[in-house]
């Protein structure tokens, strides 16, 4: 699903965020992407969706080299993928079910696939009741609920989540755990970058360690 081959990034105040890093992620699988602060995670992250080009090395995503400037795969890789940010980025001025149906209408699904496809996972992450409510009236964990909902809503084969359970406590991040784990055990691949060990290790998935930009070595 993912392969990295000799990846660096360097930003032009000459701060290097990734340096060689080689990695590859089979699809379906969980993989933890840890680190401290400043590590890399969240440009490797933004590397992997195309949000920033990687100064060096080779960028495969479910078979789509990304490094060239061809923005018709860079549209087509995005409509395979999911996106969760630890900050929701949900639309404050729409309601729970617009917030989802936005990620259905702009890939041209008709109402009437909008309409039954909101409702199918608003079910799966436990909203149902929620879908005519405004965004702002819920809870942190149901925010990022919602947030989880918009990205699966297409059914893509691969989750990217930037750090999703940040802002939570632990109950709420238990219940965000239960549905990725769900959604891995459905076949979704699934790359979390965090920097909670506590929750790494209550969980059996795989470990990447980032450290100052590279992959650490004896990292699976």
């Amino acid at each position: 699903m993912i392969q990295l081959t000799h990846v660096s990034k360097t930003y032009p105040s000459q701060i290097s965020a990734l340096s060689d890093v080689n990695l590859e992620i089979s699809a379906g699988e969980f993989a933890f992407l840890t680190g401290p602060s400043g590590s890399g995670k969240t440009t490797l992250l933004r590397i992997l969706y195309c949000a920033e080009k990687p100064t060096s090395g080779e960028v495969i995503v479910n078979g789509i080299r990304i490094t060239q400037k061809d923005f018709r795969k860079i549209y087509q890789l995005r409509r395979t993928m999911g996106i969760v940010f630890q900050d929701f980025k949900l639309l404050r001025d729409r309601t729970v079910g617009e917030n989802i149906a936005f990620a259905l209408e702009v890939t041209g699904h008709s109402s009437k696939e909008v309409r039954k496809k909101v409702s199918e996972i608003l079910n799966r992450v436990g909203l149902q009741a929620r879908e005519e409510d405004s965004v702002l009236s819920l809870s942190a964990g149901e925010q990022q609920r919602v947030a989880i909902a918009r990205a699966l809503v297409n059914d893509p084969p691969l989750l990217l989540a930037d750090e999703p359970t940040g802002n939570l406590d632990d109950s709420m991040t238990g219940e965000v755990m239960q549905i990725l784990a769900h959604l891995h055990h459905r076949g979704t691949t699934v790359v979390f970058a965090t920097h909670d060990t506590d929750l790494i290790l209550r969980y059996p998935y795989r470990v990447i360690h980032l450290r100052s930009g590279r992959r650490v070595e004896g990292s699976p």
